[in-house]
């Protein structure tokens, strides 16, 4: 089968680059996905692969069905655009000022409907069915994957499994990596806003200063995470973004503090919410002021499922060579995927786009981010690798 999925890869190739290049030409925003998914549907459509049922609006799912009792088996691929210029100077950049594919989620929806011309042209020889998931809203919270499992995807489709891939720039293309068990951190966003009473710089002693308070909570907030984290678990705390609308010789009313709190444990997860909010409240009513925090959880970690993700190793070795598979480490960014690894099992895994002699080597959601195309074709038929394995 190894060498039919490659006949059948190098097959489709062009197409599937023709429809990764149309998708980031016209890239949408997270729930704006509409031109995208209609484009997507029309080319499914032409290849005589109708599509199963339409979810959150711009969502939709495909089933490849053999017509034989077996497995389902879920892939999923997210359709989202970012918020960037894109700054790259290829021939098919973005056409929509602001707008830009910048992780790689172009690459992962392009794959996938080369997956989905594959398992059609191989259906009558595996069992059980694919189900082919197209998520809006990856990248913006509440996140598409929770959305279109509250809309009852899973309830409908009740996989055994499900498998997705990231573009990975750090792996050259004709590479991938994968992890068993925790992967991805939770991810939440944590607002705080600190309230003072400005007035002039010079008088100090008839103000009560939020600049200070905010970096009184700032340095002492760090403790948390080196004091009283369990020093075994991974926790980031960061703060991004510090707004006081002052002066040099003006201290401001208020400020607004924006950062993100990533950890891989949903009781300690709990606890550091509780304690932010104990901690910004006494620090500021010390100094004689206030601080309102709003802590929007967000995704919660990821987790690869250990039996089917070295089921996947070994498909991956067997159609890539040992040398081209790579174990991943612990990584501190989020993924909506993980709700569904909070579900039904999961391998979510990289795929390497990079390419370091031709200068490709941009990390996600850099405006200069790009791939070497020729991991479309890893891309493509790894996906159909391991989940005709798992069907066979």
């Amino acid at each position: 089968m190894n060498s039919k999925i490659k006949e059948l890869t190098e097959k489709f190739y062009q197409e599937i680059i023709e429809i990764r290049r149309h998708i980031h030409q016209y890239p949408e925003l997270s729930f704006k996905e509409f031109e995208t998914s209609k484009y997507l549907i029309e080319r499914l459509e032409s290849w005589g692969i109708p599509i199963d049922q339409r979810w959150v609006e711009t969502g939709f799912t495909v089933v490849i069905d053999s017509g034989k009792d077996g497995k389902t088996i879920a892939l999923r691929a997210d359709l989202d655009a970012l918020p960037i210029v894109e700054m790259t100077n290829v021939a098919y950049k973005s056409k929509l000022e602001g707008k830009m594919h910048a992780c790689g989620h172009d690459v992962h929806a392009a794959c996938l409907m080369g997956v989905a011309k594959i398992l059609n042209e191989t259906k009558s020889e595996w069992n059980g069915k694919a189900v082919l998931i197209f998520q809006p809203g990856e990248e913006k919270l509440p996140g598409g994957a929770s959305l279109m499992i509250e809309e009852g995807v899973l309830e409908k489709h009740k996989p055994d499994c499900i498998l997705a891939q990231h573009v990975y720039p750090e792996f050259n293309a004709g590479q991938v990596g994968f992890k068993k068990g925790m992967y991805m951190a939770s991810a939440d966003e944590i607002y705080l806003k600190v309230k003072g009473v400005g007035g002039h710089g010079a008088l100090p002693h008839r103000n009560v200063d939020p600049i200070v308070i905010s970096a009184a909570i700032i340095l002492e907030l760090q403790t948390l995470v080196s004091r009283i984290a369990p020093p075994t678990l991974p926790t980031v705390l960061s703060f991004g973004k510090i707004i006081g609308e002052g002066a040099t010789n003006v201290i401001p009313n208020e400020v607004k503090i924006e950062g993100t709190l990533r950890t891989f444990n949903e009781e300690w997860r709990a606890t550091f919410h509780a304690r932010i909010q104990e901690l910004c409240e006494q620090i500021a009513k010390a100094h004689g002021g206030e601080c309102i925090v709003d802590i929007r959880k967000g995704y919660p970690f990821l987790v690869n499922d250990e039996v089917l993700t070295e089921q996947s190793i070994q498909s991956a070795n067997d159609f890539l060579g040992k040398e081209n598979v790579h174990a991943l480490d612990l990584r501190m960014t989020a993924e909506d995927f993980a709700y569904f690894s909070q579900n039904v099992p999961v391998c979510f895994y990289r795929l390497g786009v990079g390419n370091h002699s031709k200068g490709i080597d941009k990390s996600v959601h850099h405006p200069e981010f790009e791939v070497d195309e020729e991991a479309l074709k890893v891309g493509v038929g790894l996906m159909a690798k391991l989940t005709i394995d798992l069907l066979s």
